[in-house]
């Protein structure tokens, strides 16, 4: 075989690895597994069945999971916004810094008192297992709908304690010798990471979001590549300054998320669709490294489920629990975001620095992170519309509208706006003749179920509708809370 049909039959396989990747989101829908675990689990046992797949560097790993993970978590800023962030964002900041470092304390001291290892080794891991991961938290929450501000909060702190989580172990691994000093350093070392990273992301954001706005490009498929590759350039400064690229990227895609630009539908199309790539991508990988024979050595397998059981129903609820005390949310909503708490790449990612460093019991800590993950993606993950339904979190599965119908504008249309007519709302059974405002707002599209409903005078708004009015720029916020339920008006 030449050079050529050898170079064909790679391509080949990549394809249809990624054909079946794809695809294995539908099998994801039907076991009600996760699509996370589908890529890890198979990975691993590929890597067993062909172990010259386990040769990739653990270098190349981090890189390839690193890149993976700037674009996953940008473009869940974006999905998340400034809107919705601001309205958790004292929650955000709570649980997913205060919470990563009790749950690394409580992961480390378990570690430690029941399982023996070393201070040091302990404090790695329950530092690695500390995040939760926003490939896991995005992919299972992607196409779920969340009432109130739950959802927020678990997307939030998954993007936030990331950068967290990174920070502190890298700080933990740069230090050497004992005492004070090493103390002081290692602080000084996450503080500046975290101070330099939201700098980058918010000057960064907002430098991008007046890029989008003012500087035209040629051809519409640009728009999504510029952004792309200003949120990648962010990274690199953040990191390059001695800071967190994933808090840059986090933080300017917030800024940006739910900020008016043109061509911002096709950019979320775009970022969305390169960030679920880069969630196959970080789960195969990752899953390469795994040597499934090496959990029998030690009983790590056992010991993993153990961990993994003491960190999901004791050291979240009791330690993260408590920071949520104060926050103003029902013990439902808080019980779902304890439960939904979720492990991914983000731990492993930090297992193979660990990996990297001479550092004791690294093959067995990281033998304990596949297992807490797996454990967390499988059992949890699967049973997170169970837990929203029995704790009365109001959860719905966003149906895809495949099909559009619209007209483009060469300036930004100041008047026009999109509602969604709330039930009890003033609009809700109301015909469109007899809205409030009068001649003041003008209905010009109504889709009712994901189909287009006819606009009369006599045609009757119902809650639920998407409803897309021309009204006076002045009076926008007036004129939209003839939409919102009375109540919350």
């Amino acid at each position: 075989m030449n050079d050529v049909e050898t170079f064909g039959l790679i391509v080949m396989v990549i394809g249809v690895a990624g054909v079946l990747a794809v695809l294995s989101n539908r099998l994801s829908e039907r076991i009600r597994v996760p699509a996370p675990a589908i890529f890890l689990l198979c990975a691993a046992v590929a890597s067993e069945l062909m172990p010259s797949l386990y040769d990739l560097s653990t270098r190349s790993v981090q890189r390839i999971v690193t890149l993976a993970l700037a674009v996953i978590l940008f473009d869940g800023g974006m999905h998340i916004g400034w809107k919705r962030f601001r309205s958790a964002a004292s929650a955000v900041g709570i649980v997913g810094v205060a919470g990563t470092f009790l749950t690394a304390g409580g992961v480390s001291l378990l570690a430690h008192v029941l399982f023996g290892f070393g201070w040091r080794s302990s404090l790695l891991l329950g530092t690695a297992l500390a995040p939760t991961d926003p490939a896991v938290v995005f992919s299972v929450l992607g196409r779920r709908e969340i009432g109130g501000r739950a959802g927020t909060i678990l997307e939030g702190e998954s993007g936030a304690n990331d950068p967290v989580g990174i920070a502190l172990l890298l700080s933990i691994l740069a230090a050497s010798g004992s005492g004070a000093g090493v103390i002081a350093h290692g602080a000084l070392e996450f503080v500046l990471q975290m101070v330099v990273g939201l700098a980058v992301g918010l000057v960064g954001g907002v430098a991008l979001l007046e890029f989008m706005r003012r500087v035209p490009l040629p051809n519409a498929a640009l728009y999504p590549l510029r952004t792309l590759a200003f949120g990648l350039a962010l990274y690199g400064v953040a990191a390059v300054a001695h800071g967190s690229g994933f808090l840059a990227v986090f933080v300017a895609g917030i800024l940006i998320g739910d900020a008016r630009a043109p061509y911002k539908m096709e950019i979320e199309r775009f970022h969305s669709a390169v960030a679920s790539f880069g969630e196959i991508v970080a789960f195969v990988v990752l899953g390469l490294t795994v040597h499934l024979r090496s959990l029998t050595h030690h009983n790590t397998w056992a010991t993993g489920l153990a961990l993994a059981a003491l960190l999901t129903f004791v050291v979240r609820p009791v330690l993260v629990g408590a920071l949520l005390l104060p926050i103003q949310l029902r013990r439902g909503e808080k019980a779902f975001v304890l439960w939904s708490g979720l492990k991914g790449a983000v731990p492993i990612l930090l297992g193979t620095f660990v990996i990297a460093e001479n550092v004791a019991d690294r093959s067995q800590i990281y033998g304990l992170i596949f297992m807490v993950v797996t454990f967390s993606v499988v059992v949890q993950g699967s049973l997170v519309p169970t837990v929203a339904h029995a704790m009365k979190v109001p959860m719905r599965v966003v149906e895809p509208e495949p099909w559009t119908a619209g007209v483009r504008l060469r300036d930004e249309p100041e008047d026009l706006h999109r509602y969604v007519v709330e039930a009890g709302s003033a609009a809700d059974g109301v015909s469109i003749a007899d809205l409030p405002g009068g001649d003041d707002i003008w209905i010009s599209l109504v889709t009712r179920a994901g189909r287009l409903v006819p606009i009369r005078g006599s045609t009757q708004l119902r809650a639920g509708d998407e409803v897309l009015a021309i009204v006076d720029p002045e009076d926008a916020v007036t004129q939209g809370q003839i939409f919102v339920r009375k109540s919350a008006s």
